[in-house]
């Protein structure tokens, strides 16, 4: 049994854009990734709302990434695959950062799990690291993501790089899906799905037949 571990936001938790509540079971791309690799794994999505990657958010509470990784590495250890798919709320006006900033603060949760005993035998679990998909037309959220549409098409890019430094897997969610127009930055259920089966295969490629 292959155990993975889906770290992210409210793109992971499942939230709906267009009713603000949250997409059914079958639509949540790390429960679409469950059913699509079937019997030997344990999928296990660890989604929160408004999750960043190493900045503290001041006005909406606990949210950083850094902070929760290790334990909840830990609570589920073995782990042999951590998906890390954060980033979208580092786009947040009010942090000022760059892609590149944003594209090595995951870099730095990579390297937590990469130097963590919390793999199979006390080793570290492998990372795919997913770049999130670039920001569609804002509407509620426009003031809250000023200028974040065109910081986030150079993601894609800047995740890369940090993953080729690090040695682990990679995707870009840019290039499998987009994110809805209803409100700029969350995934609609077919585009959950697209990733969902997207990442199957990734994982099919990293780890090969499992056998029971």
């Amino acid at each position: 049994m292959k155990t993975i571990v889906c770290f992210g936001d409210s793109n992971t938790w499942g939230y709906n854009g267009e009713t603000g509540t949250r997409h059914a079971r079958e639509h949540r791309w790390p429960l679409v990734l469950a059913a699509t690799l079937g019997d030997g794994y344990d999928v296990i999505p660890e989604g929160q709302n408004g999750r960043t990657s190493v900045v503290e958010d001041l006005i909406e509470g606990p949210k950083r990434g850094r902070d929760y990784l290790l334990p909840c590495l830990e609570s589920h250890m073995p782990v042999d695959l951590l998906v890390l798919l954060l980033g979208t709320n580092d786009l947040k006006h009010r942090y000022g950062l760059s892609a590149w900033d944003i594209a090595q603060g995951v870099g730095v949760l990579a390297r937590m799990a990469q130097s963590s005993p919390f793999g199979p035998d006390g080793r570290a679990p492998e990372v795919l690291l997913i770049a999130p998909p670039p920001v569609a037309k804002l509407t509620g959220f426009a003031e809250m993501f000023e200028g974040a549409a065109e910081k986030s098409r150079g993601l894609g890019r800047q995740y890369r790089a940090v993953a080729e430094e690090l040695g682990c897997r990679f995707l870009d969610a840019g290039e499998l899906v987009r994110s809805s127009d209803s409100d700029g930055i969350h995934l609609e259920a077919e585009e959950q799905v697209k990733l969902g089966k997207a990442v199957a295969d990734e994982v099919r490629r990293l780890f090969g037949p499992v056998t029971l």
